[in-house]
């Protein structure tokens, strides 16, 4: 892990000289100060972690990282693994919840395979980082070892400073892997020290019992992998190829001023263990939405994140990002266009 943490070692905290500037513009445009409400914030927010004014808004990215997880063969997800590869073909296809979104906001999606444990031919929208066919059942082994771990995570690194050299001016996250929720509240409960029967949901539809066999599952791995000497090894015994893709691509953007837009209950977990790992990466992260998922809400709360939006949502992919991305791309379009009192002629308050 000596690689990861020397890429760490170079991500610097927001630049904040640009607060005021960007604060006395958002307040002479032609409204109340702060009527916009969070508008004004989102705004703010992405001068602040894209370092320049005016802002510039135009070219957007959402990376879709698919991985198998052993933790499958447990029995933890409604749906069998097969259907990861499946998606996959979807998404390339257009015919994803992902795609419509992110048409309608028209942002780039990308869809990388981590370790999806099947063959994919080579075509457009596709870009092949695989590590391995999947990872290890964590409810008996490692998911994978520290060099796979670090594979993974430069995959990620190298796909964010690609947009950044690209001209990218906001990339967000998504994710596909049948039982990948599961690995997701083991990091959770791992980093947060939150309970599993809290944290534990549905995922793709499990009814209760399964809901609490999962939870069983969880606390299986946590008992056996147990302590963790960094999340960067908690990744590596508990999480998923996919996440630490994105825990990787939260750090690379971090460290080229670059805006990342974090999905929902998976991604959320991936750059907690960026955060954690190094702190001065929370200032260029937008967290979406919360999930539906059990535990989402909670751990948004004990990483004293506010969420964009509550919309009940809990599907993944990173539909809550596209929508995300959408709105931050509203706030910005308000700072460059709206008048301000003295362009359009009115009068400021008394």
């Amino acid at each position: 892990m000596k690689k990861i943490f020397e890429y760490i070692s170079g991500i610097r905290p927001v630049e904040a000289s640009l607060d005021a500037a960007a604060t006395d513009h958002l307040n002479n445009l032609t409204k109340p100060p702060g009527s916009l409400g969070r508008l004004e914030e989102f705004a703010a927010t992405f001068i602040r972690a894209s370092g320049s004014i005016p802002p510039k808004l135009e070219k957007k990215t959402i990376f879709i990282m698919a991985g198998d997880h052993g933790v499958a063969s447990e029995g933890v997800s409604a749906f069998p693994a097969e259907v990861t590869p499946q998606m996959v073909l979807n998404f390339l296809s257009g015919g994803a919840a992902i795609n419509v979104l992110a048409r309608h906001a028209g942002i780039q999606t990308v869809v990388v395979d981590m370790g999806v444990n099947a063959k994919f031919e080579p075509r457009d929208g596709l870009v092949d980082h695989k590590v391995a066919m999947g990872t290890k059942n964590i409810a008996k082994e490692p998911a994978m070892t520290e060099q796979e771990l670090e594979r993974a995570v430069f995959a990620g690194i190298s796909l964010a400073e690609k947009a950044a050299k690209d001209g990218r001016h906001i990339i967000g996250t998504g994710d596909m892997g049948i039982a990948n929720t599961t690995p997701s509240t083991a990091l959770y409960c791992a980093l947060l020290g939150l309970s599993p029967d809290e944290m534990t949901g549905v995922g793709t539809g499990l009814d209760e019992k399964g809901v609490r066999h999962k939870a069983e599952v969880v606390k299986r791995a946590l008992a056996l992998h147990a302590p963790f000497e960094s999340p960067l090894d908690a990744m590596a015994k508990l999480g998923g190829f996919e996440l630490a893709g994105l825990t990787g691509l939260v750090l690379g953007a971090a460290r080229n001023n670059l805006p990342v837009v974090v999905d929902g209950f998976i991604s959320s977990a991936a750059a907690m263990v960026a955060v954690k790992a190094a702190p001065a990466a929370a200032g260029r992260i937008f967290w979406s939405h919360a999930s539906k998922e059990r535990g989402h809400r909670k751990a948004l709360h004990e990483m004293g994140v506010r969420p964009m939006l509550d919309l009940d949502m809990r599907l993944g992919e990173g539909t809550g990002a596209a929508m995300a991305i959408w709105i931050i791309e509203g706030a910005v379009k308000i700072y460059n266009e709206m008048a301000t009192f003295k362009k359009a002629g009115v009068a400021t308050a008394l």
